[in-house]
């Protein structure tokens, strides 16, 4: 089963350098070679819920009238994504700026510029209806992410990861069925990450090297442990986790599973430098997965 995904999301140029150190307020750090590579939260998980787990995979999103736009169509179609609803806006492509440290973690900014224009048409909203999964960030609008919701079907899972973060209206909590954080963005929504529960039925709270944490209601905490793995880079592998969670939910996996499977695609992630260039393949994912 290929399980079919609606990744509705943003899509930047990503420009990475790596630096002794994150620069403090007002401090210039001399960095290494500059890398320009495809990025941005939501091509990022849909490149890895086609390539690293095989789901019938389709990305809604804007890009620019550009050099940027080219290098992500490029990555998105390598990867076995549907692009043919990706709009063209008369912006910028998204460009994220992005400093790695020694240790592989990563300060990132980000501009927008297309993603702002992100839209569910008629095309758009036809398609999500056909999939079993609809996931999206918060690098776009919020009344983007309401629309794609309201145009699943009734059995579609709505999944959000809720990155950057930002406060949610009470009407998109609404329609959500799992909610995926880290513990800062869990932490800026309700302080503790239980009391997410009281407006949505489940959260995966995803602890970097150490694992994550699946919270359901009327259930104990479920901790899944980390995957040890030497770090390159840290960028991306949220996403990667994000992307392969929505798709091993869309083939029929539950929960627990799913976010197994995710971990180890994270995991794999950053032992390699970038974004959508460090996801993992299906072989890969599935020689590690226990």
């Amino acid at each position: 089963m290929n399980g079919k995904v609606m990744v509705v999301g943003s899509a930047n140029v990503d420009l990475a350098v790596d630096v002794p150190r994150v620069p403090k307020a007002g401090e210039t750090v001399l960095g290494a070679r500059l890398r320009r590579s495809p990025g941005g939260k939501g091509a990022n998980q849909a490149v890895a819920a086609a390539f690293a787990c095989g789901a019938d995979t389709t990305f809604v999103g804007a890009l620019g009238e550009d050099e940027g736009a080219d290098l992500l169509l490029v990555s998105l179609g390598g990867a076995g994504v549907r692009t043919d609803l990706v709009e063209r806006a008369e912006a910028p492509t998204g460009t994220a700026f992005i400093t790695v440290s020694p240790d592989g973690e990563n300060a990132i900014v980000v501009a927008p510029g297309a993603n702002d224009h992100v839209v569910i048409g008629p095309a758009q909203a036809a398609r999500i209806a056909e999939a079993d999964v609809v996931l999206a960030q918060l690098e776009i609008p919020l009344d983007v992410v309401a629309a794609a919701a309201a145009a699943r079907e009734k059995n579609a899972r709505m999944i959000l990861n809720a990155a950057p973060s930002r406060e949610l209206p009470e009407s998109l909590w609404a329609v959500l069925d799992i909610l995926v954080v880290n513990e800062h963005e869990a932490a800026d929504l309700a302080g503790e990450p239980e009391k997410l529960l009281e407006r949505v039925p489940a959260v995966v709270v995803t602890l970097g090297g150490e694992g994550c944490v699946i919270l359901r209601r009327d259930q104990e905490p479920l901790r899944i442990p980390g995957f040890p793995v030497d770090v390159v880079d840290t960028t991306g592998a949220g996403d990667t986790f994000c992307g392969v969670l929505a798709a091993a939910l869309a083939q029929g996996e539950d929960l627990p599973a799913a976010a197994i499977r995710a971990s180890v695609a994270g995991a794999l992630a950053v032992t390699r430098p970038g974004a959508q260039a460090a996801v993992p393949s299906q072989d890969e994912v599935a020689g590690k997965t226990p």
